[in-house]
């Protein structure tokens, strides 16, 4: 039977949600797990490497990649563009492996709607009060109070979007939210349309039960 097709996993929260702490444990969980580089016309920052970090492209030319259909999402931000090229993802899937994006709700409606949709797997993280999240964020001491502010007054939008996604998890215990991720990710790995082989495998049966039925 051949390979399974890879999925595009999405994991999304407000800051402060566990998301990238789960991002991290899920791919130590299983290295095959791919995370998608975006594609950004800002400036690389002192230690980033393009291709690794980013791919750092001109504004023509992640323009003319849109133009050509050729990121699964982006988005104008602060001045700067950023996306996810499809074509890595594309042979990345095919191969089997999972690719995972950290993206927001706007980038997985995109990919959603995207030819790539029927592999995508959408997961959002809640945390267990906006009280929690404002602790996190603090306790985080990454930025400061005006800073915070802001990420808490953006967390709401996030939020609100809860009701696009595949699958919702509440955050209130990352061991346990991590077992419910894995669990999810499993299970989607065994949908029919992952399994490019079924459809050989069916009609070798078909074939083997008409032969013994002669």
């Amino acid at each position: 039977m051949a390979q399974r097709r890879g999925l595009l996993i999405i994991l999304s929260s407000p800051s402060g949600a566990g998301k990238s702490t789960l991002a991290k444990r899920l791919r130590a969980w299983d290295p095959s797990i791919v995370f998608s580089v975006s594609a950004t016309t800002r400036a690389p920052r002192p230690g980033e490497a393009d291709g690794v970090d980013y791919h750092f492209l001109t504004e023509t030319e992640f323009k003319s990649q849109v133009s050509k259909d050729g990121m699964l999402e982006h988005a104008h931000v602060f001045g700067n563009f950023y996306g996810s090229p499809r074509g890595p993802v594309e042979a990345a899937i095919e191969r089997g492996e999972d690719v995972l994006f950290d993206i927001d709700w706007q980038g997985a409606q995109q990919i959603r709607n995207s030819a790539l949709g029927q592999h995508t797997l959408s997961i959002f993280l809640l945390p267990p009060s906006i009280a929690e999240l404002r602790r996190r964020l603090i306790g985080r001491g990454q930025d400061d109070a005006e800073t915070i502010s802001r990420r808490m007054h953006k967390s709401w939008d996030e939020i609100s979007h809860w009701d696009s996604y595949d699958y919702v998890l509440v955050n209130d215990d990352l061991d346990a939210t991590e077992r419910k991720l894995k669990t999810i990710v499993e299970a989607i790995r065994l949908r029919r349309i992952q399994q490019p082989g079924l459809t050989a495998h069916v009609r070798a049966l078909q074939s083997e039960f008409e032969e013994e039925n002669e």
